[in-house]
């Protein structure tokens, strides 16, 4: 089969390699879509402790149901069902575990990481994945491609589980990158009044963001924040405040600008080395607010992200800027780098 091989730092190639076998307990899919997400571009271009090297990564999978391990006899599946796979993969033993926490088990081997993913023609759900039915069918009226999308969908839909945003709430969001502008379609859907988009790189933000109705656009390196933020809700600050983007002076702005009683989702993570922040604990004291972190997905944030896109909530459309062949995986994380595209999905 052909597959992109990662073998280390800014090392990618796509060559032919044997198709993987299936095992009796395990599925084997025909991978039609694997989108390009963020941390991809991080592992190639800095590495990740799970991936070891020649390593196939990729985790927004979208394929077909290829072959069946003859001891499953009891499975909902049949050859040619369109599936997405579902990343987290958790040992299955553990107290999280046993409450479907997969993506938070300290043990957690997931698809694109410890396992082999997308970025090939085939990719196999190991007999762990198998019994956690770490794969959701796609609706039919959700193509493969649209349903690349899902991935990412439901990591955002995991995250605003906890923040119970409501109609004639207002939504600040840092980052206008895809996964902020999920964040912002979902807080629309719930009938948020405001939602906000802050974006250092304001010429891309308003790039991506012409296809998106009723938001607000707000340049830091231009506009005084926690003063626009102060105006649009009477004084009393933002009730979500969702930090998309790996940045500090994002989570420490985030307790500047929301409201008493209101609900901060610590969403985009911090480089390990350099991630402490410092806060005034007396803000989340006295105004009663809920900080929140975020990571990853299980299988319910990806059924419910299917169904965003089956009722057309999300439009796909609206997302996917480029589709490229597996040969062109190099470049399509260089442009996602470079902030030239929204998503980049590859057709395999």
């Amino acid at each position: 089969m052909k597959a992109s091989i990662f073998y280390g730092i800014e090392n990618i190639k796509t060559e032919e390699k044997e198709k993987p076998k299936c095992g009796d307990k395990e599925i084997l899919v025909k991978v039609s879509y694997c989108a390009i997400c963020g941390t991809d571009v991080r592992i190639f271009f800095s590495g990740h402790k799970k991936v070891i090297p020649p390593a196939i990564i990729g985790h927004e999978i979208t394929g077909e149901i290829s072959e069946i391990g003859k001891d499953l006899k009891n499975i909902d599946l049949k050859i040619g069902d369109k599936v997405v796979l579902v990343t987290s993969i958790g040992c299955g033993k553990c107290k999280l575990c046993q409450k479907g926490f997969y993506n938070l088990c300290p043990d957690t081997k997931a698809i694109g990481y410890f396992y082999p993913g997308g970025y090939a023609e085939y990719v196999v759900i190991p007999e762990p994945a198998v019994q956690q039915k770490a794969w959701v069918k796609l609706p039919s009226n959700v193509s493969l491609l649209e349903g690349s999308l899902i991935e990412p969908l439901s990591c955002v839909i995991n995250g605003q589980n906890y923040l119970n945003i409501e109609k004639g709430d207002t939504v600040v969001i840092y980052g206008g990158g895809p996964i902020g502008l999920m964040h912002a379609v979902i807080a629309q859907a719930k009938e948020a009044e405001n939602v906000i988009i802050i974006d250092p790189n304001f010429q891309r933000l308003e790039s991506f963001a012409k296809n998106f109705e009723g938001l607000i656009l707000l340049d830091p390196q231009k506009e005084n924040v926690k003063e626009k933020i102060k105006s649009i809700t009477s004084g009393f600050g933002a009730d979500v405040v969702i930090t998309a983007a790996p940045a500090k002076e994002a989570q420490m702005e985030a307790f500047e600008i929301v409201a008493p009683k209101g609900r901060i989702s610590l969403f985009g993570g911090l480089p390990k080395d350099n991630s402490i922040i410092s806060l005034d604990s007396n803000k989340i004291h006295y105004n009663e607010l809920s900080v929140f972190g975020s990571f990853a997905s299980n299988r319910i944030s990806f059924k419910q992200a299917a169904q965003l896109i089956s009722q057309r909530k999300i439009v796909p459309e609206k997302f996917i800027t480029e589709v490229i062949p597996l040969e062109n995986l190099e470049k399509g994380i260089r442009t996602v780098r470079k902030g030239e595209a929204l998503k980049v999905v590859t057709k395999i």
